[in-house]
């Protein structure tokens, strides 16, 4: 199964055209790039004017209510445990809560309009506690407690033969290929603030930590990121168009258990 996309590599009824290591490997870098959204762009929707992207407000919704459109749901795997996300009301205020034990899956929703003019993405969140055997930089430990993710298009051609291939595989399963680049924002348990990491399964996805151990623990922490200087940082070149924005709390390969809530996420021309 791969990721988001699942099914299967190879026609039923004829033998995989690869090695079954390679099979591996193309399924373990679908898995990880599952994480960078793979919603497409939704129809019938007019586009914003120039520099009125936005994020739909988890404010805007109603405490055990529907989420705000267009967040949808994604899962990362079938065989996987989803997250359970709901919105509560926290002193007066909706907000988003996962809830993780052995899970993985996340929300997220595309983004129209231009970001151009919108540099900066706001959001504040708060978990209850690190996870104490995750690891952001070894693939069996890859979990976090938060996750705010954004997924850019860019020019695939530019890509190496075998992102190109996995593309390929991507694309004939789901109706599009992978994200270009996908930006990790994430709360690690011992690297220091401000490390990048590049997700251990494929360098496309690069991961920066924003808070780290017992910071702010219990209480909301307010996070402002230029993410177009980020991008630059990370994979060291400019992003392309700012395709979809998501969240994502997950506890799959620590086995542990894991609380964070999101307060809205917004796409700002300053801090």
């Amino acid at each position: 199964m791969c990721g988001l996309y699942g099914g299967r590599s190879h026609a039923p009824g004829r033998a995989p055209a690869a090695p079954r290591a390679r099979r591996r490997r193309v399924a373990a870098f679908c898995a990880a790039a599952a994480c960078a959204l793979a919603i497409g762009q939704p129809a019938a929707q007019p586009a914003p004017a120039a520099g009125e992207a936005r994020v739909a407000p988890f404010s805007a919704g109603a405490a055990g209510g529907a989420l705000p459109a267009p967040w949808t749901p994604f899962r990362i795997s079938e065989r996987k445990t989803p997250t359970q996300y709901r919105l509560v009301d926290d002193a007066g205020t909706v907000v988003l809560h996962a809830h993780a034990e052995r899970a993985a899956s996340g929300l997220a929703q595309p983004v129209t309009g231009s970001a151009e003019a919108l540099p900066y993405v706001n959001w504040r969140w708060k978990i209850a506690a690190p996870l104490a055997e995750a690891d952001p930089e070894v693939a069996a430990r890859e979990d976090a407690p938060a996750r705010v993710i954004l997924e850019f298009d860019g020019d695939h051609a530019k890509l190496p033969l075998r992102d190109r291939t996995v593309d390929q595989v991507s694309e004939r399963l789901s109706g599009r290929p992978l994200p270009y680049a996908t930006l990790m924002y994430i709360h690690a348990t011992r690297l220091a603030v401000g490390t990048v990491v590049p997700n251990p399964h494929t360098r496309r996805v690069q991961m920066i930590v924003v808070a780290s151990g017992d910071t702010a623990v219990g209480a909301w922490q307010a996070v402002s990121r230029n993410w177009r200087d980020d991008f630059r940082r990370a994979f060291g070149e400019a992003p392309g168009p700012l395709l979809a924005v998501g969240v994502l709390t997950d506890t799959d390969n620590t086995g542990e258990t894991a609380d964070a809530w999101y307060g809205d996420i917004r796409l700002a021309a300053k801090p």
